[in-house]
């Protein structure tokens, strides 16, 4: 999940924690990670946005999407990742599948055509 608006609001969170140590440190993660996702050499991954989420209680519409309120502390909030999370297994299920069924339609194809080959 990379998103170039999504990588832009990362780093509103970073200049408001006083940079991209002390947000690493609030959230446990190493600094590295964040600087990686800033910079866009790893993507922005749901781990990142759940602890986002759920520590600094932002809102995972606003950090996500780019709607509604900024900081959230209502308790629909974790239900709300915790429904990302599952569309976001359920995407990576139809991603394998489709890449499945690629390396099928892939061996059907030179199965055909070394099949014309002979034939021809």
């Amino acid at each position: 999940m990379s998103d170039e608006a999504l990588v832009k609001r990362l780093k509103v969170i970073v200049k408001e924690h006083g940079g991209q140590l002390a947000l690493a440190s609030a959230i446990g993660v190493d600094q590295g990670f964040i600087s990686k996702v800033i910079n866009r050499k790893q993507e922005v991954s749901y781990y990142l946005i759940r602890k986002l989420c759920f520590q600094l209680k932002y809102s995972p519409e606003w950090l996500i999407l780019g709607t509604g309120e900024k900081k959230i502390n209502k308790p629909e909030t974790a239900k709300l990742i915790t429904e990302i999370q599952m569309l976001r297994t359920e995407v990576d299920i139809l991603h394998a599948r489709m890449r499945a069924f690629e390396l099928e339609l892939k061996e059907v194809k030179e199965h055909n055509t070394t099949e014309q080959k002979q034939a021809g």
